[in-house]
């Protein structure tokens, strides 16, 4: 327990103090002694580590540790993706990484388990300095910031110029006349963007659990019925399983939704004809619906229980940096959240880049991150693999999306 109070004592300290890095260690006299000895293990997707992306996690650590002299530096990597990083370290958080990658939809399974640092004094100001408003509200819970985000987290669509145009792509339904388009509706990610776009609420404004879920009445009813009908369309496609991209390489599939982690896939597949943009609207019962993506952003964290806190958190601050994320951005397309480089003209237009912040900043909600959140999605997944099989029809609709929407308010799956 000594070791555990400690360890949380450091972390509520560094949470409000205006740390400075260590210097080396001076001798009795004053006099500058050997370096100090830091060992950091930082995780992070395979693919940052891969030669593919020129090592970006081993290299940018590497050019870290040339600005610290101070330091006598031992990198330990290991392998873990943003989405899964946050069960890892909650069940265990002192035996792992210092510093990790995660998706800020995962704050409160950390936050719950006291497996994340907060960051304040300098380290907050230089976060809120380089960060828009939407981008750092996505990493605050109870006033607290706890990580330095390095890219926004959401989808938006791909397309195929040579089939559509940019008029065509600003309605579903247009498109789906011209073209084959594949959407992910067993992924409960996407699926909810046809609800929340007919008015459907997640939890308020997404952080008051005592308000619920609102996926209830005619509203939802409705894009039940457009989904059953979507799903009927001989230019749809359910995409499972990479089946969308496969179609975008044999031009049976002309449109698809995901993120920029798929830029280098699709540039691949239909090359000089690749198009992005924000997301489409919809048509129901005659009205034009926007689609409305989760959105959240992606961060750098640190363990609280880390042996060297501030070479840590300066390694954090450094990952998610402005040359950092440019780095990020060449090697592997993660595009950048600094408002600096979002200003620069050449990233500013990229197609990806514009399709990403155009739907971060319109056509998407925050995503919740409430501990109530995690009852959401089986029960959306449950209904687009029922409008997949069949038993989802329009004589039930009412029915099953009711039962959905109870599924949502219960208090577990």
């Amino acid at each position: 327990m000594k070791k555990r109070g400690v360890a949380l004592l450091m972390a509520a300290v560094f949470a409000v103090a205006n740390l400075s890095g260590c210097g080396r260690n001076a001798g009795g006299d004053g006099t500058l002694g050997e370096k100090e000895k830091v060992r950091l293990m930082v995780w992070s997707p395979s693919e940052d580590q891969s030669k593919e992306s020129g090592e970006w996690l081993q290299s940018t650590c590497e050019k870290f540790a040339e600005e610290h002299p101070e330091w006598d530096i031992t990198f330990v990597y290991g392998v873990a993706d943003e989405a899964t990083a946050a069960s890892q370290v909650a069940q265990d958080p002192e035996e792992s990484a210092d510093v990790f990658m995660y998706a800020n939809d995962t704050l409160t399974t950390m936050t719950d388990a006291k497996a994340l640092a907060k960051f304040g004094g300098k380290y907050r100001e230089e976060i809120e300095n380089t960060n828009s408003e939407e981008v750092l509200s996505s990493l605050i819970k109870d006033g607290d910031l706890y990580g330095v985000p390095f890219t926004m987290n959401t989808w938006f669509m791909y397309y195929d110029k040579s089939v559509f145009s940019e008029e065509d792509i600003k309605n579903l339904d247009s498109m789906l006349e011209k073209g084959t388009v594949a959407f992910p509706l067993t992924n409960s990610w996407y699926t909810p963007a046809f609800y929340i776009g007919n008015g459907c609420t997640l939890f308020g404004d997404g952080t008051d659990e005592s308000k619920g879920v609102d996926f209830a009445g005619e509203k939802a009813v409705s894009v039940t019925e457009y989904l059953v009908d979507l799903a009927a369309n001989p230019n749809f496609k359910i995409d499972a399983d990479g089946s969308g991209l496969a179609g975008l390489r044999d031009g049976s599939i002309s449109a698809i939704f995901s993120g920029s982690w798929d830029a280098n896939a699709v540039k691949e597949a239909l090359g000089e004809n690749m198009g992005a943009a924000a997301l489409p609207t919809f048509t129901v019962n005659g009205e034009e619906k926007q689609m409305m993506a989760y959105a959240g952003s992606k961060a750098i964290g640190v363990n609280p229980y880390s042996k060297n806190m501030v070479a840590a958190v300066e390694l954090a601050v450094y990952l998610g940096s402005a040359e950092a994320q440019m780095s990020h951005y060449k090697l592997r397309n993660v595009i950048p959240c600094n408002t600096e480089l979002l200003a620069d003209e050449t990233i500013a237009s990229d197609p990806l880049v514009s399709a990403q912040n155009n739907t971060f900043n319109h056509t998407s909600i925050l995503q919740p991150f409430v501990a109530k959140m995690n009852n959401c999605w089986v029960p959306v997944e449950n209904m687009g693999k029922g409008i997949r099989n069949g038993s989802v029809t329009h004589e039930n609709v009412a029915e099953q999306t009711e039962a959905m929407n109870e599924a949502m308010n219960s208090d577990g799956i």
